[in-house]
């Protein structure tokens, strides 16, 4: 089999497990939180933080191998445009994304302590659950360009 084909694919994978798991990790983390029960908040970010362990950060080891691996064999320079605005752009993406991870596994112990207590979820939770959702959006958008980049390779002058 064609190895830059193979790579291809990975290449792919990677980025289709990164823009999945963020979706439905947000998704997941926002109808929890509006649930109000802190609970099932806990569980949920439980089961996000597993999730963005296993497959997230897997994907986000995987992407720059794959891609620079792609950029050698195919011959394309990481001078050319595109190439260096996806990878400003996924540099952009993890700093939205380290600190989140952090702050999902902060909320889900708060919201546990909640559930323990029978508490409501206290203010630090509240607080954090809206700096994650803040952080979500350039994330989001950060991978989504990349992928535009990656199929459209523009053609991007620096001058």
């Amino acid at each position: 089999m064609d190895p830059d084909l193979i790579l291809r694919w990975l290449h792919i994978i990677g980025a289709c497990v990164l823009l999945g798991t963020g979706a439905g990790i947000a998704f997941f983390m926002l109808i929890a939180h509006r649930s109000g029960d802190a609970r099932f908040i806990a569980q949920t970010a439980g089961v996000v933080v597993l999730a963005d362990l296993l497959f997230t950060a897997t994907a986000v080891v995987a992407q720059p191998i794959t891609g620079g691996l792609l950029t050698w064999r195919l011959g394309w320079p990481l001078t050319e445009g595109w190439v260096l605005k996806s990878l400003a752009l996924y540099a952009v993406a993890g700093v939205f994304w380290l600190p989140v991870v952090w702050i999902q596994v902060r909320m889900r112990e708060l919201a546990q302590a909640a559930a323990d207590r029978s508490a409501p979820l206290p203010q630090a939770y509240h607080r954090l659950f809206r700096i994650w959702f803040a952080c979500g959006f350039p994330a989001f958008a950060a991978v989504l360009i990349i992928l535009w980049l990656m199929i459209a390779r523009p053609s991007i002058g620096w001058t």
